[in-house]
């Protein structure tokens, strides 16, 4: 029997579509909308972006190999809120009150959850220059203060390459470990250390 191509790309969009459906857990950036959709989005009152973060938000440093840098050692300082679906609404607002960071799409099939939205902020520069200035003139309230002190200590050392220095990635990998202390895992993570830096 020949297939016609109309029925060909059919059947391709369903194997792609069913490929997708047990794909790994994975995040999507969203795809831009239109000017005027973005232009009509409203900012939130820095108080609430500033509670919000307080209950939803999350610091994390990565601390990994990398054969292309000194040291082998690479640092990534990250920013995050993740909700359900159905909350991609607010994550827009935060982002434009914020002015930085990337919303994207998360792919929980394979295990029957709601989809996600996370709102991501892991670029130096906006970290340094839009995260932490917001943060430091609208105060957290709750226990994650301490934690964003941490991490604004960590950005900053990186931010002036401390990181390339072993001495600088023993300090930060000290600050992450009090960072993983403060947060839900601290009992699976913080005690191990990454096992990459020598004592």
């Amino acid at each position: 029997m020949i297939l016609s191509n109309h029925c060909i790309r059919e059947k391709l969009k369903t194997v792609d579509k069913n490929r997708r459906g047990v794909s790994r857990v994975h995040s999507i950036p969203t795809k831009g909308r239109k000017k005027e959709r973005i232009q009509s989005i409203k900012k939130l009152h820095p108080q609430y972006v500033a509670g919000f973060i307080d209950g939803e938000g999350s610091f994390s440093v990565s601390i990994y190999k990398d054969e292309t840098i000194h040291n082998k050692i690479y640092v990534r300082p990250e920013f995050e809120i993740e909700l359900r679906a159905d909350d991609w609404k607010i994550l827009e607002r935060i982002q434009k009150t914020l002015k930085c960071g990337i919303i994207y799409n998360c792919n929980y099939e394979r295990y029957g959850w709601y989809p996600h939205v996370k709102y991501k902020v892991s670029r130096l520069d906006e970290l340094n220059k839009k995260l932490i200035p917001f943060l430091e003139k609208h105060p957290l309230q709750a226990k994650k203060m301490e934690t964003f002190r941490h991490f604004k200590t960590i950005v900053r050392m990186v931010i002036n390459k401390k990181h390339l220095r072993l001495i600088g990635v023993r300090k930060i990998t000290k600050l992450r470990d009090k960072i993983r202390a403060l947060g839900k895992k601290s009992r699976t993570r913080a005690k191990h250390g990454t096992g990459l830096i020598p004592h």
